[in-house]
């Protein structure tokens, strides 16, 4: 598997980065993680608008999901006159109607599923395209999901947005690579089922036993190099931070 980080930045856009995007590929399939904020412009560097083959989208706060209003408009209105066959689209129950309501004004009320094949996520076990996917609620205010891609005997695991959750330890238990959300800075915040700060994405990755640890989700108004070192004083395993156009070999 092939893991790009699209965009990184956690509630908002920063100057260097689009919010929550990560492209998963393997055997010529492309899965999307997450359309936050900015990301339809950068996924644009690594390949066609029209080239996705699913997305996932992890939970419904706009940091995550709001560009599938402007992928709406490419797939929908496309340039040569010929509207886009519908894509998978993974996400939380009421994803349609809250895409919908954001976009505001869409020709009809049934207009998205036209071009999005909406599918909604519960906590099991399926397929996409050649990965295998795993789901599990974590903790956050809104329905949120983790999810876990394996193909070829490797895995990858992303948390999305989530406080403390013995389920995303699950989730992420012997995963190669762990795309973990830190949003808060140790000693700073502390508001339950909502972030988790780098300390409590190393103390999670050391109880699954992952192998590697990337830190992502992480605000503009936070610094970075703070959570990357609360991270390496709890996880004796390679840390280290998503970086916008990064890619990883899983």
């Amino acid at each position: 598997m092939k893991l790009t980080v699209v965009g990184c930045s956690g509630s908002f856009p920063s100057a260097e980065s689009a919010c929550s995007s990560y492209l998963v590929e393997a055997d010529g399939y492309r899965l999307l993680l997450d359309m936050g904020n900015g990301a339809l412009g950068e996924l644009q560097r690594h390949c066609g608008l029209y080239d996705l083959d699913a997305i996932f989208l992890s939970h419904l706060h706009a940091d995550h999901c709001i560009d599938m209003c402007a992928y709406f408009v490419a797939r929908y209105y496309r340039h040569d006159g010929g509207r886009c066959d519908p894509i998978p689209v993974y996400g939380p129950e009421g994803t349609e109607h809250r895409l919908t309501t954001a976009y505001a004004d869409t020709p009809t009320a049934s207009s998205m599923s036209e071009v999005f094949d909406f599918h909604t996520v519960k906590p099991s076990t399926f397929d996409i395209g050649p990965f295998t996917v795993h789901t599990e609620r974590v903790a956050h205010p809104v329905e949120a999901y983790g999810i876990r891609i394996e193909h070829g005997g490797r895995s990858l695991t992303y948390s999305g947005d989530t406080g403390l959750s013995p389920a995303l330890t699950e989730l992420a238990r012997d995963t190669d690579l762990f795309l973990c959300e830190a949003a808060f800075t140790h000693g700073k915040e502390d508001i339950p089922d909502l972030h988790l700060n780098g300390r409590e994405a190393g103390e999670t990755a050391t109880r699954a036993g992952a192998r590697r640890l990337v830190l992502t989700h992480i605000p503009p108004w936070t610094d970075p190099q703070v959570n990357l070192a609360d991270a390496r004083a709890v996880f004796d395993g390679p840390v280290s931070l998503a970086t916008p156009r990064e890619s990883y070999e899983i």
